[in-house]
């Protein structure tokens, strides 16, 4: 079924979809319909959730663009609830390289909440993206809708990271339901005397995994990439461009490094040593190297 509401072409979905979100029927409560603008997909490519608070701090602010950016060039999709402060931030942040994001409203898709963010759900949309709701299309927000949404943003994600809330913080609802349905929960750790900290804080102390890189997220999900994309680096000398042409995210062994180069074994060693501590690479153990993000 589709509708078209203020020039949007809305498609109305049901659990027998063949686009319903394949982790969102494995909730114990799916939404039996769904209103998306834009394209959903059936199995999104890494669904990662990302929320946070609405006052968010300029180390919230830093720490949201670089995670976000990092895990969106990795090929993970950004899943959040369009709302000020972290949310916003994190889809603007996938948007801003290339990504694709998936808004979840607490609102009918006539009455997108905050209206501040109008623009931002078009610019979802027009990138590939989409902005959906269980709600009817013209039913405004209110205090108990946002509860509910946030089981969907779990719902649809392999995880969560949290990256700041204080107490009392509607991300802490995402972060209980994400450890309900037995998936991960990431933070980011903060001041222990900032109010923004205490949430993330108290759920690492919880067993949440905490979070400084977007590698920390990739290795506990134990992802293989399909389409890597190789972080900007200047090589020193003629042996790291080699070297660096080579590596990927993927481990690989120095024997395998030295065949790939044909250069010699000291020269590789060596190399790899120095690009190591100055942290253009990462050793993994056992002599297998591969790039940061």
């Amino acid at each position: 079924m589709k509708l078209l509401l203020l020039g949007m072409n809305i498609q109305k979905i049901n659990l027998e979809s063949t686009n319903y979100p394949k982790l969102l029927k494995e909730i114990y409560d799916p939404p039996k319909q769904l209103y998306v603008w834009g394209e959903l997909k059936s199995e999104e490519n890494y669904p990662l959730a990302v929320v946070g608070t609405r006052k968010i701090s300029s180390y919230g602010k830093q720490a949201t663009t670089d995670l976000v950016r990092n895990l969106t060039k990795a090929g993970l999709t950004i899943i959040s609830g369009l709302a000020l402060g972290v949310d916003g931030l994190a889809h603007q942040a996938c948007l801003d390289v290339n990504g694709r994001t998936i808004a979840v409203l607490g609102s009918g898709l006539n009455k997108i909440y905050p209206s501040l963010h109008k623009k931002l759900a078009e610019k979802i949309v027009t990138s590939g993206g989409a902005v959906i709701s269980e709600y009817e299309p013209d039913q405004g927000p209110t205090k108990w809708n946002f509860p509910a949404r946030n089981r969907i943003v779990a719902g649809m994600s392999l995880g969560v990271l949290v990256i700041e809330a204080p107490e009392g913080s509607g991300a802490l609802i995402t972060a209980s339901c994400s450890l309900d349905l037995g998936r991960e929960v990431f933070a980011v750790p903060g001041n222990i005397y900032q109010a923004n900290s205490f949430g993330t804080n108290r759920l690492i102390k919880m067993g949440a995994k905490p979070v400084s890189q977007a590698e920390d997220i990739l290795d506990a999900l134990n992802l293989e990439l399909t389409s890597p994309i190789k972080k900007e680096i200047k090589p020193a000398n003629p042996e790291e461009k080699i070297i660096l042409e080579i590596l990927t995210l993927e481990p690989l062994h120095i024997d395998e490094i030295i065949k790939q180069s044909k250069l010699e074994a000291p020269v590789v060693s060596s190399t790899l040593i120095m690009m190591e501590i100055v942290g253009k690479i990462k050793n993994l153990g056992q002599g297998h190297y591969g790039l940061k993000i």
